[in-house]
């Protein structure tokens, strides 16, 4: 199945980039304007101006953020700044978070991986896409040639084998150990040794792979080599691959923020969505927003939350007994028919709100957060008109609909912590 490769890694020097907290980044899917400022001030070397430069007005077919990631490129690799590893490695990452009060380790390996299109079954999406964000991320492979951003890849292995053998790496000292602005520690081993590497390889070819984060890249990786053609590391995408059975895996909800373009009445919604929803109103109480997400996080699947301004806020759970099958597209299948993001966009959004699968990809109309209490901000700040809050996408229900060779809505998904931008770098 899976056919992956130690790469010769293009890394930063430390010599010149003692700290790699002051130039590693987040995807450039997750950085907005204030965001990249920030990146772009913290250091000259930031990997910002690789993944995700800045445009400006005078912009041309030659002079761009993507030529200038180019020279940007060409220029840190012949002054050192950036260096490649004179052997084929693997990479043992690790990445430490807290959340709500617990700490969590996840742990995979930056690779390459052989891209493949999707109906040869080998690397599973689970996500919709959109045209113009591959767009952007080809024109910077082109120009590059080089992927800056891994891919966040899982493989099912039960037996744990690779994980054992990373594991015991892991009990040396890393190689490389720091701290990012979100207080998560990252640690990484560099494994030349091919007694650990073989094994691996070994076993990934017996798996398929699953793509958690990073769609886009993935895609724009397949059209370049399928462009370039022939042999060659273009084949070969920068993944981090993490075992489905890892007990690190956290995937936490992305909620949406909508417009209103029917113009229906709020009050007039909440009666509608009565039909097929039991609907409760809630108040946030002196403990804050979190209690009422906690109670969200209790009620379970097929539960959301409505926020409609003026302090109107309800739990929306779906009637026991209800014929959701018949109310949801009859092409799908019973695993995407019940998956609680397919029930918002597909019966909520769509039905009652007229934002369709078209009108989604529509940024004015609909906005996909990850902030719950700046959500409301927003409603009363009449930014937006609605406020959803949702409850996590199950890694067993990715599975099923991936493996059923369907697609969830954009943002279904949102695994934490994000890999980060910079600490490996693949050079086609």
């Amino acid at each position: 199945m899976a056919s992956i490769i130690p790469l010769r890694g293009v890394r930063y020097n430390p010599r010149i980039v003692p700290d790699l907290a002051q130039v590693v980044t987040p995807p450039y899917d997750v950085i907005d304007e204030s965001a990249q400022n920030r990146y772009y001030e913290r250091s000259p070397y930031n990997v910002i101006r690789l993944e995700y430069g800045k445009t400006g007005p005078a912009d041309d077919a030659g002079n761009n953020r993507y030529t200038r990631a180019g020279e940007t490129f060409s220029n840190w690799l012949d002054s050192q700044v950036l260096v490649q590893d004179r052997q084929q490695c693997l990479y043992l990452y690790e990445q430490q978070f807290t959340l709500r009060g617990r700490t969590y380790g996840r742990r995979g390996f930056f690779c390459g991986v052989r891209v493949e299109p999707y109906e040869t079954g080998v690397i599973l999406p689970h996500e919709e896409t959109l045209p113009k964000h591959k767009k952007d991320r080809l024109e910077l492979m082109r120009l590059c040639r080089a992927n800056f951003s891994p891919i966040f890849g899982l493989y099912p292995e039960k037996e744990m084998v690779s994980s054992l053998i990373i594991a015991k790496v892991m009990q040396n000292d890393p190689d490389i150990s720091f701290t990012d602005e979100l207080g998560q520690a990252h640690r990484m081993w560099i494994v030349r040794d091919h007694t650990v590497i073989n094994p691996i390889i070994s076993i990934m070819e017996q798996k398929h792979i699953f793509i958690a984060d990073g769609h886009h890249r993935y895609e724009t990786a397949l059209a370049y080599s399928q462009e370039i053609g022939g042999p060659g590391l273009h084949n070969y995408a920068l993944m981090v691959l993490v075992n489905l059975y890892d007990p690190g895996l956290l995937v936490l909800p992305t909620h949406r923020l909508v417009q209103n373009p029917k113009g229906i009445d709020p009050e007039a919604l909440v009666s509608e969505l009565g039909d097929v929803f039991e609907v409760t109103p809630a108040t946030v109480g002196p403990h804050g927003f979190q209690v009422f997400l906690d109670d969200l996080e209790v009620r379970g699947k097929g539960s959301f939350g409505l926020y409609a301004g003026d302090g109107r806020l309800y739990w929306l759970s779906l009637k026991p007994g209800g014929d959701l099958d018949r109310l949801m597209p009859a092409d799908k299948s019973p695993a995407w028919r019940r998956l609680d993001v397919t029930v918002l966009h597909s019966l909520i959004l769509e039905k009652y709100l007229d934002i369709g699968s078209s009108e989604r990809t529509d940024e004015g109309l609909i906005r996909y957060t990850r902030e719950e209490s700046g959500a409301l901000e927003k409603v009363d700040q009449g930014e937006f008109a609605f406020a959803f809050f949702m409850n996590p996408t199950g890694v067993d229900e990715l599975v099923a609909v991936a493996e059923g060779g369907e697609r969830m809505p954009q943002k279904s998904t949102y695994f934490y912590p994000k890999l980060s931008t910079g600490l490996v770098i693949n050079k086609l």
